[in-house]
């Protein structure tokens, strides 16, 4: 029996940038929280917004070594 045929979900999007990735993320939260969400909406907005936070993170991980990197290999504080 042939498998039917699989379509990316709405998580397996990446967005575009960190600053569309922390919007979306804002949005789908005032969804959320709204109430208004049939239950099965309430899932899929949650596995989204979990991909969204694992991108927002993967970002800043990656910018955090860039910077450990141009201050030879530690970070240093803001206040400095």
């Amino acid at each position: 029996m042939p498998k039917a045929p699989t379509t990316p979900s709405a998580a397996d999007d990446a967005p575009a940038s960190y600053e569309a990735a922390l919007q979306e993320l804002e949005q789908l939260v005032q969804r959320m929280d709204s109430g208004q969400l049939p239950l099965a909406d309430l899932l899929t907005n949650y596995q989204r917004g979990a991909h969204l936070l694992t991108f927002c993170r993967s970002q800043l991980d990656a910018l955090e070594q860039q910077i450990k990197v141009l201050d030879n290999g530690s970070l240093k504080p803001w206040n400095e």
